[in-house]
């Protein structure tokens, strides 16, 4: 082995041919490939055959679900169908306007709410509010809003107030055009519809709750019980859970908007096992309650004249008197009620006296004919009936105080038979008379529908309730 200049060792000849043949061998030699060529070599590995089965699958998927793919989307068979017209009311007007109206802004007048608060919040001048107040028919309206009730002002964009509209009455509505200094009215009409409904309910807490709930408003139950049932029923003390009314009353709707309550047509009450009924019939020009054989539901006399009362004295022969503290008698019924409640006529009259009357302080007496009288002591102040007038049963003839011998509010009542005293809780007065001859059978005909209005409405809400007691002569039923 030779070495180079610088003391290397270098390979001898016959190294290098070896070194040279191993090396041309080595490149000769074929090559196993680690990754597969760039281009298809006409045999396919088995991760490609995986992805490749893989992709067929989701091709298959994407054309079963997305119907798109579909060649030959299947047709729904077409379902029948059928059309039905649906008579609708008439929009109000408020809800009705033509395009060229979109200036109009609706207020509903809210509690404790001005029509000078209105104008300012619109921004309308007080001169405009003032000029409108001043024309004919205009202020008596206007000044006397109440909460719910709808103004409507016409104010175009950049300008001022074009008009004003409002209603005068259930039926009538006013619209002021207003043009520089002119003021031009227009009067709209809006007819009414009355409609009869029948309601019925079952008591559960209270009359009221129950009523409200059936669908009565306030007025309809006032009516109900101060105008049909107040001589028959005492609803402080005889109404119980599960008793049952029904009522049928008018409505008057106005433009497919109910805008309030009418006439009670008839009514019935069925409480203590009793079922009492009255029907709505004018006789002589007068409407009247009657019950269903015709008899009518006014008495000569109701029962208390002041509401809500309670009796903290009664009718007695002898007792002590709480200011002057010796026996006496008390020859009346005493009424304890708060200063002020207003004290009713318990019959048709005419006023015998009003005024001062020793120990009863302030006085009334009235003369209901036939030798009866009745006398109501105490009194805080007057009514506004004088000596001689006439004075129907439950108009208002004073009010509840201490006046005279009195040791606190209260009314001190009397009823006296051809000057003898009676006992007012107690005391047989004579039936009203019945209706005859043709006012009867009149009557029947009117009641007859309302009558079975009711029993339809009540076949259908208490069918599976207890059967309704028959009806029994006289209007009342029996359990």
């Amino acid at each position: 082995m030779t070495t180079d200049h610088t003391g290397t060792p270098r390979p001898g000849p016959q190294r290098r041919e070896r070194l040279a043949t191993l090396r041309e061998a080595i490149l000769r030699r074929p090559v196993l490939a680690r990754r597969l060529p760039d281009g298809f070599n006409g045999r396919w590995s088995r991760r490609q055959w995986m992805q490749a089965s893989l992709l067929a699958t989701m091709g298959m998927l994407v054309v079963a679900i997305v119907p798109g793919f579909n060649p030959k989307p299947s047709t729904p068979a077409q379902a029948p169908r059928q059309s039905m017209a649906l008579a609708l009311p008439p929009l109000p007007l408020s809800r009705a306007q033509s395009p060229q109206d979109d200036s109009w802004q609706i207020v509903r007048i809210e509690p404790g709410q001005t029509l000078g608060g209105v104008f300012e919040q619109l921004e309308i001048p007080a001169t405009t509010m003032y000029r409108l107040l001043d024309h004919p028919g205009v202020k008596e309206v206007l000044t006397r809003l109440r909460p719910g009730t709808e103004l409507a002002f016409d104010l175009p964009v950049d300008a001022g107030l074009r008009a004003i509209r409002f209603d005068r009455d259930d039926t009538h509505r006013v619209k002021l055009s207003l043009a520089g200094d002119t003021i031009t009215e227009t009067l709209i009409e809006r007819p009414t519809q009355t409609r009869t409904r029948v309601a019925t309910g079952e008591i559960t807490s209270s009359l009221y709750v129950a009523a409200r709930k059936a669908g009565l408003s306030p007025a309809t139950i006032v009516r109900m019980a101060d105008d049909i049932f107040q001589y028959d029923i005492d609803f402080n003390s005889d109404i119980r859970k599960g008793d049952r009314f029904s009522v049928v009353f008018e409505e008057v709707w106005r433009e497919g908007e109910r805008i309030g309550t009418g006439d009670v047509l008839a009514a019935t009450f069925t409480t203590g096992g009793k079922t009492y009924s009255g029907f709505r019939f004018e006789r002589e020009g007068k409407a009247e309650y009657f019950t269903a054989d015709g008899r009518p539901l006014k008495k000569s006399f109701i029962r208390m004249p002041v509401q809500y009362a309670r009796i903290t004295s009664g009718f007695s022969r002898a007792r002590v008197h709480p200011v002057l503290g010796r026996t006496r008698r008390h020859d009346g019924v005493d009424y304890g009620a708060g200063t002020g409640t207003p004290i009713m006529a318990a019959g048709d009259a005419r006023v015998q006296f009003v005024g001062w009357k020793s120990g009863y302080g302030r006085t009334v007496v009235l003369d209901h004919g036939k030798g009866n009288t009745t006398l109501y002591a105490h009194m805080s102040r007057f009514g506004k009936y004088k000596v001689g007038q006439r004075v129907a049963q439950g108009q208002t003839i004073g009010y509840v105080g201490s006046s005279g011998l009195a040791t606190g509010p209260h009314l001190h009542y009397e009823f006296r038979v051809k000057g003898v005293h009676r006992n007012p809780l107690s005391v047989t007065m004579p039936p009203p008379e019945p209706l005859k001859g043709a006012d009867l059978v009149a009557f029947r005909a009117h009641a007859a529908p309302a009558l079975a209005r009711i029993q339809q409405v009540e076949s259908v809400r208490y069918a599976d309730a207890r059967p309704a007691p028959e009806q029994a002569k006289g209007g009342k039923t029996k359990a």
